[in-house]
């Protein structure tokens, strides 16, 4: 365990824990809040899915948005990375592609704030079981 030597250190440390007890409390009921996966397999952090992750994470967590934002491994669409999917409470999942950090804000400021799709879904080619 590392030690703490100043105000800052404790600082940092109490925003550590406070930040993994937010997404412990999350996951008690994920399915009562909007789910955003981000496909962080090579092709899509090659892509640029690592500054879309960033930009999802910090947006959210800036307006306290009752949203959980992971990381995935590839959903299968290489030629529209990055990805992101979204699951809103209730609906089917929607995938977005070729998702930069701009594209990112659309969609939490339009579809997951307002409901309205937006250019990029790729469409459903495949069914859950």
């Amino acid at each position: 365990m590392e030690k703490i030597k100043s105000l800052d250190d404790l600082r940092k440390k109490r925003q550590e824990l406070e930040s993994q007890l937010r997404l412990r409390e999350k996951s008690n009921a994920p399915e009562s809040l909007v789910q955003i996966k981000v496909a962080m397999a090579t092709c899509g952090i090659a892509a640029g899915a690592r500054a879309v992750m960033n930009t999802l994470i910090e947006r959210t967590a800036a307006e306290a948005l009752p949203v959980i934002v992971t990381q995935t491994g590839c959903m299968g669409y290489c030629h529209s990375e990055p990805t992101v999917e979204v699951h809103l409470p209730g609906k089917e999942a929607v995938v977005f592609g070729r998702v930069d950090a701009r594209k990112a804000i659309d969609i939490i400021e339009k579809y997951i704030k307002r409901g309205e799709l937006l250019d990029g879904i790729i469409p459903q080619n495949y069914e859950r079981i």
